[in-house]
């Protein structure tokens, strides 16, 4: 191993627990990719994961796992918060782990309002299904629940309005635009509409900098960065994948994020199935060579696995742009959408 003092341990883990999932969404094609079920990484290789501050489980579609119940428990061993991200198709399912562990975090994926999220996620019935969920969550208690919507060319403006029924409804709403990966299959998730995508966000930027709580203001502050990237400008903060945070595929694969595409490159950090240790794998020649070329990265992507931890590492900088932007609301100026790269 080559343990330096450049090199932290991680605080965020991703685990994709599986490639197989019940919807057909235009702008991924995992479920045309599946994993079969007994190649799939299992609870005793996720044991030999690390301790961390944050876990996310992932597909595909986790609940498509029969042993996703345990997988939880390993995963709170680990991590204090835990969150899986869904489209919320296994109702019955979310509902039984949520009474099982009620401090989980559920993000259910909603691509629009009822029309227009079927059209997209290609099951329909997957809207009344995701909302149900969330009321019904919701009215168990569960705090740490929400929507998480993927904003392409069709569905900016639907994007307001379930920013508009999420909060009398206290939940949280998370936002991306779609990227082209290995992960998701797609070489053609390309925002054409850029002017009608970007004034959208920005009136969202506004809704959210007049809210009372800070962590709204904060992202306002990603939203900003989304709208850098549908731009093709450069990152607004530089990309440390594969130091605090990492990814693992299905098959054990260690990878320093989930937008790494073949054409420009992609490299694992090492298999936590061949590794006696994740510490092995996380000090090794290897990982180091691959975060060489993370600093090297042609893409300037911008989601929150990755964005997320270096807002927290660079505060100083979304802080300034916050401070900033909340005081021109608060006095009735423009709100500035000018943001200094870094």
């Amino acid at each position: 191993m080559i343990k330096t003092i450049s090199t932290p341990n991680p605080t965020d883990m991703c685990i994709i627990v599986t490639y197989r999932c019940p919807m057909q969404c235009q702008m991924c094609n995992i479920w045309k990719n599946p994993t079969q079920k007994e190649k799939e990484i299992t609870i005793a290789e996720i044991k030999k994961l690390p301790s961390v501050k944050f876990i996310n489980i992932t597909g595909g579609e986790p609940f498509i796992r029969e042993d996703l119940e345990e997988i939880i428990k390993v995963c709170f061993q680990k991590s204090p918060r835990v969150v899986i991200s869904t489209s919320g198709w296994f109702e019955e399912r979310i509902i039984k782990l949520a009474k099982r562990f009620p401090n989980i975090g559920i993000r259910i994926s909603i691509e629009g309002l009822s029309q227009k999220n079927d059209e997209l996620r290609g099951r329909e019935g997957g809207f009344d299904k995701g909302l149900r969920t969330l009321l019904r969550l919701r009215k168990m208690g569960v705090k740490d629940i929400g929507f998480g919507i993927t904003v392409s060319n069709h569905n900016s403006a639907d994007m307001l309005s379930l920013y508009q029924l999420s909060k009398p409804l206290g939940m949280e709403f998370a936002t991306a635009a779609f990227h082209n990966s290995y992960y998701f299959h797609k070489e053609d998730n390309y925002i054409t509409n850029k002017e009608e995508v970007c004034n959208n966000f920005k009136t969202l930027i506004k809704w959210q900098l007049k809210e009372t709580h800070p962590k709204s203001w904060f992202r306002a502050y990603f939203n900003m960065g989304l709208i850098n990237y549908i731009q093709d400008n450069p990152r607004l903060l530089p990309c440390e994948a594969g130091l605090v945070n990492f990814f693992v595929d299905p098959y054990g694969e260690i990878y320093p994020c989930n937008g790494l595409e073949n054409k420009f490159w992609k490299e694992s950090m090492g298999n936590i199935r061949q590794a006696s240790s994740f510490e092995e794998i996380w000090f090794s020649e290897q990982a180091e060579r691959v975060r060489q070329q993370v600093q090297n990265c042609p893409k300037h992507c911008w989601m929150v696995g990755t964005a997320s931890p270096v807002m927290k590492k660079y505060i100083h900088q979304p802080l300034s742009w916050v401070l900033r932007n909340k005081l021109n609301v608060m006095i009735g100026k423009p709100i500035s959408m000018e943001l200094k790269q870094k």
